[in-house]
């Protein structure tokens, strides 16, 4: 909740800025910058294949990384499973002086057994 005290004489016209020294308009942010360079194509020999093909920037990294992963690099492997599926999931064990929370097992996929 804002303090109320911090807001007093702090209202802004329409149109006005609240930060006027900010970034100017039309910078692009590192983000949009690193998507154009990545999606810049070049031909370039694919390292699973070994033919020369019309890759994109994102391409060619991504092939390097699976090259390095089969070579049992698992640091590739791990930013290919990350980048792919997404970071795993991080657990937490609830406890309450020094007893267990019971908390009902939450099924989502019936088995079919």
């Amino acid at each position: 909740m804002p303090n109320p005290e911090n807001l007093i004489g702090k209202e802004f016209k329409k149109g006005q800025s609240g930060n006027p020294k900010g970034r100017p308009k039309g910078v692009k942010n590192r983000s949009t910058i690193a998507r154009k360079w990545l999606s810049v194509e070049e031909e370039a020999i694919n390292p699973i294949t070994g033919k020369i093909e019309k890759l994109t920037q994102e391409d060619i990294i991504t092939l390097q990384q699976i090259k390095k992963a089969r070579k049992e690099d698992t640091n590739s492997y791990k930013a290919l499973l990350d980048s792919s599926y997404g970071l795993p999931g991080q657990q937490t064990d609830l406890t309450t002086n020094g007893e267990s929370l019971n908390i009902p097992k939450i099924e989502f996929f019936k088995s079919e057994d």
